[in-house]
């Protein structure tokens, strides 16, 4: 079992197993996070940054975004939640921070391969459910599972275990499952960050599956860093929260609304499951909307913005049998740096 611990953290976290990380450069590396967070100018000479002087008129300073390809993973469903396939380019519009964007590629993502990090919770306060989670977790990787895509099987405690790493192996997937072990408090911030940072650097899709009842107790990062990473990793997060108990007024009910938001920002959905049934029917429309995605990619047509961070709206103007538009989830936006 190989255990990853690199997030951000609060100083002396103290958590058990984790990297401890030098008080002097963990200060370095958040005084650069933060430089780079507030688009600090430097000299144009040493990359492409922004000239001295170049600010907008409110005498905010201005971004300059390397051109590149912005892939736009799109869900488009039904009045009703299900898919819906066959839509052509024509019928979307794109737009970046309000401006219209030409769609250079279009394509229907449901051969795209996905790379795929599966968390799970196994905190105390999941105790009663971790049987049901570890049953609809194997039925969803065998059910989304292609021997072109690779998943990675993370656990969630006081500690996040990366306990696979990504591949196609079922028996060494099932295995870990399998071998999935208990743990007190729940690391869920750091557990989106990290997972998040191991898809940063894979290719074509990439989704975090988190199954939790959505409290955080012990996390050494937080919401932001978490959101931040998420989006920068271009991760469409899907949270599947367990409730043990529906109407228990001390659930941490601030997780759970940090799980939906996330979700809501990268593209992604959440689900609430009291039972193995509900577990079993997230997991399947999970993948049936991963087999049904739009990819809509452009190149941004503006260098310069006021932000570091760029909206992308995307518009679709049809509508279902019942007279009711679809709905378009796509990630909130992206940052123009490139994650560190």
């Amino acid at each position: 079992m190989k255990r990853i611990y690199d997030c951000p953290s609060k100083p002396e976290s103290g958590l058990p197993g984790a990297r401890v990380v030098p008080p002097l450069f963990r200060l370095a590396a958040c005084l650069l996070l933060l430089a780079g967070s507030f688009g600090v100018a430097q000299d144009p000479q040493k990359g492409d940054q922004i000239p001295p002087g170049m600010h907008s008129q409110q005498g905010e300073p201005t971004f300059r975004v390397n051109v590149r390809l912005v892939n736009v993973f799109t869900t488009v469903t039904d009045s009703h939640g299900a898919p819906v396939p066959n839509l052509t380019k024509e019928d979307f519009r794109l737009l970046e921070d309000g401006i219209p964007q030409e769609i250079r590629i279009f394509e229907k993502e449901s051969a795209m391969p996905l790379s795929i990090a599966l968390a799970i919770d196994t905190s105390e306060s999941t105790r009663r459910e971790i049987t049901l989670e570890m049953s609809s977790a194997r039925k969803f990787v065998h059910s989304i599972l292609r021997p072109v895509d690779r998943l990675s099987l993370f656990q969630i405690s006081e500690n996040v275990d990366q306990v696979t790493r990504f591949t196609s192996d079922m028996k060494l997937i099932e295995h870990g499952i399998d071998h999935l072990t208990a743990g007190a408090g729940t690391s869920l911030y750091d557990a989106i960050y990290l997972c998040s940072d191991s898809l940063l650097d894979r290719e074509g899709r990439k989704v975090l599956v988190l199954i939790t009842d959505g409290g955080d107790t012990t996390s050494a990062t937080n919401y932001n860093n978490a959101l931040r990473r998420a989006q920068q990793a271009e991760a469409i997060v899907y949270s599947i929260i367990i409730v043990p108990v529906a109407a228990d007024a001390g659930r941490n009910i601030g997780g759970e609304h940090a799980l939906i938001q996330i979700s809501k920002d990268t593209g992604g959905k959440y689900y609430y499951a009291e039972s193995g049934e509900q577990l079993d029917d997230a997991f399947r429309k999970i993948s049936d909307e991963l087999r049904t995605q739009y990819l809509l990619a452009y190149y941004p047509s503006r260098r310069l913005a006021d932000s570091p961070f760029r909206k992308i709206q995307v518009e679709l103007n049809k509508r279902d049998e019942d007279g009711k538009l679809y709905q378009v989830r796509h990630r909130a936006g992206y940052y123009t740096a490139p994650a560190k």
